[in-house]
């Protein structure tokens, strides 16, 4: 299969470190300057052009990864180009399936997606949300490549803009957490790279606790925290800091930023 990737951002590039080493896979991969072109070939192993036309030439799937602002001018430039028989996807925030199909005037089969970061691990998480008369055949066929890099979901597209608020934005909000449970450990004693590997380690072991064991995360908490116990005083403390909260808040106002970057048209 060959997979072409519009635009070699750092979500672009998390994917292609993800994809890497697959089995029958071509990747090229497009960025505006030649000497940039260069260095990410060397570095990434792959087809590294600056020429998005011959990028898309003959791919069965075509990403396209560059920033919403970017979104309609590089459409408009493969115009006509992208044929029935490709796929389109986008994972620029916000551009609706309807502004796709308008910038490209593509009358095949298109799909949002919004993958994260830790794609690049392996570790990723991609929201799907299909163009009208995507077909089911397509739509799993382009969640098996993303399913290389992480888990896959489908959703409704107005919900997108929320999946951009909560999963697409979350790996920072959980950077920031394992720093600060980090810098704790640093107060009560422990040396720097101890407190990240604890803090870390933690977030990760509760987090496949909840995927693998399909228990609420309530009743895993009330699990670790027994009468008079330690945990009790610590989550006390983090009511009282109003980390819930606080939490929901930062998915709204990123969910909010992700509906102002729209483009009008």
């Amino acid at each position: 299969m060959k997979v072409a990737v519009v635009g070699l951002g750092k979500m672009g590039e998390a994917l292609v470190k993800g994809f890497s080493g697959l089995k029958d896979l071509s990747i090229v991969a497009t960025v505006r300057n030649e000497e940039k072109a260069t260095e990410l070939s060397a570095s990434l192993g792959i087809k590294v052009v600056t020429d998005n036309r011959a990028a898309c030439k003959n791919a069965e799937i075509i990403i396209l990864a560059v920033k919403p602002y970017q979104v309609e001018n590089v459409l408009s430039e493969l115009r006509g180009q992208i044929a029935q028989n490709q796929v389109l996807v986008s994972i620029a925030a916000s551009i609706t399936t309807t502004q796709l199909i308008e910038f490209s005037g593509s009358k095949g089969p298109i799909i949002r997606a919004m993958p994260n970061t830790p794609a690049i691990i392996r570790e990723g998480m991609t929201v799907f949300s299909p163009a009208p008369g995507v077909s089911d055949v397509t739509l799993k066929k382009v969640q098996a490549l993303f399913e290389t890099v992480g888990k896959t979901a489908v959703v409704d597209e107005s919900l997108l803009d929320g999946v951009t608020g909560l999963s697409g934005c979350g790996p920072a909000y959980v950077f920031l957490m394992i720093e600060a449970l980090s810098e704790a450990g640093v107060k009560v004693g422990l040396r720097r790279e101890v407190a990240t590997l604890l803090a870390a380690q933690t977030l990760l072991g509760a987090s496949k606790m909840v995927l693998e064991r399909g228990v609420h995360p309530a009743a895993l908490k009330d699990e670790v925290t027994t009468p008079a116990g330690c945990t009790i005083d610590g989550l006390m403390a983090l009511e009282e800091g109003k980390l819930r909260v606080t939490l929901i808040k930062a998915v709204l106002a990123a969910t909010k930023r992700s509906e102002k970057l729209r483009i009008k048209t």
